[in-house]
């Protein structure tokens, strides 16, 4: 079964056309820069040369397009012909309290992410859009939905609820929510099958790092607790976005410095965090490179994220009851060993001890805690896509 996986975001597309019989990658690409000037496609096909295609891209259905001209290319190409395509699966950021798991896509389900939107502005228009996009260009394949959210729908009340009139959450929606399920969902029980232990009988604390980033905590393969919140807001501080913070700060200046609600959401999700802090870039990559060259705020960025990392997992180590495992995943916890290690300094007390040597890797399957540390720590790239795709063959399966 060759299954194409979709995750739009406002501008850019990514895909992946992976055969389910033995789960191998055909060919994944990026478009960046849709409906923008200097649009194009990055496909690379397995065993093929990559090709960068610059081209107008006006929306994601032209995007798509080129996409889906790219895959069936006569020289370049990992198929012949879109008939190959056995199904598509594509990532939704928000399903609210809608879905628990991945579904089938039907005019039910659509209306029903549309009614998400004002909870996910930024994420699930192009979700949608995406899905109606294969609609129109491969009209009779099965889509499936596969929520970032969905994951964390186990968590109990008293993790969920905000301690607001509980009015608000039964007018309004307004609890958390949770997102990175699927990266969270992946790499728990990629790090269970690397330690060789039952997945429903184990305690994992997933710390997804990246400009995004947010820690959860897995009891028994279940989602109980995890750092975002209504929105990717809360947690962690990120690239551009505060993480945790008194929120008497937002009334307070937006009285000082005369700001609308617009003003302030911006100031909050797009010039906080690392950015904010440092005043460099929201890539660590540079902020490490400033700290490096004597930038103290670009160093107190990277404390103040690390201790944050650092806080979560013992607090969700209380919540749990105990740890069996840490796992450190995207784009910075799969790439960078001094941040995991600085990271786990100091929960020595928790059982966690880091090995230096083999934390001196990036980007594969590695157990980087001593043979005596009593909590595992572990590295595991992430495999979203994977997931989605598994999700999508096993719903197609079924029907």
């Amino acid at each position: 079964m060759n299954i194409l996986v979709i995750n739009c975001g406002s501008s850019s597309l990514k895909y992946q056309l992976l055969d389910m019989n033995g789960e191998v990658l055909m060919a994944k690409g990026l478009v960046e820069r849709i409906g923008l000037e200097g649009a194009q496609l990055k496909n690379e096909t397995t065993g093929k040369e990559k090709e960068v295609i610059v081209t107008p891209m006006k929306n994601h259905k032209e995007a798509l397009s080129v996409v889906l001209r790219a895959l069936t290319d006569e020289k370049l190409g990992a198929i012949k012909d879109l008939s190959e395509i056995d199904a598509c699966g594509h990532r939704v950021v928000h399903a609210g309290e809608k879905f628990s798991g991945s579904v089938l896509i039907t005019d039910e389900v659509m209306a029903a992410l549309e009614e998400c939107i004002e909870l996910a502005p930024l994420h699930n228009p192009p979700n949608i859009t995406g899905v109606k996009a294969i609609q129109e260009l491969i009209p009779n394949i099965v889509n499936i939905g596969v929520f970032d959210t969905a994951f964390h729908q186990t968590m109990p009340k008293e993790s969920y609820i905000y301690p607001l009139p509980y009015e608000y959450y039964k007018k309004y929606g307004l609890r958390r929510y949770g997102f990175h399920g699927t990266s969270h969902r992946y790499v728990s029980a990629r790090a269970a099958e690397v330690l060789d232990m039952d997945y429903n009988n184990m305690k994992i604390i997933t710390c997804h790092l990246g400009n995004g980033a947010s820690v959860a905590a897995i009891k028994n393969g279940k989602s109980v607790a995890t750092s975002m919140g209504f929105t990717p807001l809360e947690g962690l501080a990120m690239g551009t976005r505060t993480g945790d913070m008194d929120p008497a700060i937002v009334t307070f200046l937006m009285g000082k410095e005369n700001l609308t609600i617009k003003e302030m959401d911006n100031i909050l999700n797009k010039k906080s965090g690392v950015l904010g802090i440092s005043g460099v870039s929201s890539d660590f990559r540079d902020i490490e490179n400033a700290a490096d060259e004597g930038n103290e705020r670009a160093q107190l960025a990277i404390d103040i994220f690390r201790v944050r990392v650092k806080k979560y997992i013992a607090a969700y180590a209380a919540v749990m009851g105990g740890v069996d495992a840490v796992v450190f995943t995207a784009g910075l916890g799969e790439n960078s060993p001094v941040d995991r290690k600085n990271i786990c300094d100091g929960l020595e007390f928790m059982g966690i001890k880091i090995d230096d040597e083999a934390n001196n890797v990036r980007g594969k399957d590695t157990l980087i805690s001593t043979k005596d540390s009593k909590v595992k720590v572990l590295l595991i790239p992430t495999n979203e896509e994977l997931m989605i795709a598994r999700d999508t063959k096993e719903i197609v399966e079924a029907l």
